[in-house]
């Protein structure tokens, strides 16, 4: 199973925190911390957190939801295997020279959300 390696810190209002965190841990392999709606990625980046809050929350402003960019080794394969969950998938997929490959899709809270598989290191 493909599964996103990284982000730069995130936080998401949810309806339901709990089902919407289940959910990114199941389609993207978020490693969310035993019986919490966050977790952290240790292994890669020590100081990058990933959380849902409740809707009401006043972390952020209110009026702001979020996007949040995801990086991956492998956009394709991780593109169709959410394509084969029946998830909403963008046809397009963007590359930007010296940077890497982009494609998005969206979460069954309606949140947007983007891929990148950065250019691997020469």
């Amino acid at each position: 199973m493909e599964r996103v390696t990284g982000i730069g810190g995130v936080f998401l209002r949810a309806r339901d925190a709990d089902a919407l965190a289940a959910w990114y841990s199941r389609h993207l392999g978020i490693p969310l911390d035993a019986g919490q709606t966050y977790g952290v990625f240790a292994a890669n980046h020590p100081s990058t957190v990933w959380s849902t809050f409740v809707h009401d929350t006043d972390y952020w402003p209110t009026d702001r939801q979020a996007m949040v960019n995801y990086t991956v080794s492998d956009l394709d394969a991780l593109l169709e295997q959410l394509r084969d969950a029946g998830v909403h998938v963008d046809d397009r997929v963007e590359t930007l020279e010296g940077i890497g490959r982009f494609g998005w899709a969206v979460d069954p809270e309606g949140n947007r959300f983007e891929l990148w598989e950065p250019v691997a290191a020469e």
